[in-house]
């Protein structure tokens, strides 16, 4: 599949990010490659391979959760623009 730096510069805008020229060139030529490796991939033949090998022994690793209590609440607020009580308060990020 071809990735041309119109298609990057198409995808950047629906991210809402800038590249310059070079980077979409770049970034075109990553992605291709990229895009080559999985086209390679999934030529081979995968049938024989058992997915599940690993996962009857395997067993969650889990650490007893702690209440910690946090006494310099100064230096936890230090950097925060905006709280109320004890909640932070940030802005309104979906429309």
């Amino acid at each position: 599949m071809k990735i041309t730096a119109q298609t990057v510069n198409y995808i950047s805008r629906l991210a809402k990010l800038k590249f310059s020229e070079e980077e979409e060139i770049k970034m075109a030529k990553e992605l291709e490659s990229i895009l080559t490796h999985f086209e390679t991939i999934d030529k081979l033949d995968l049938c024989d391979i058992e997915l599940n090998v690993f996962s009857k022994n395997l067993k969650p690793v889990l650490r007893k959760d702690e209440d910690i209590y946090f006494e310099e609440k100064e230096k936890l607020f230090a950097n925060v623009k905006s709280f109320r009580n004890s909640a932070i308060i940030v802005p309104k990020i979906i429309e």
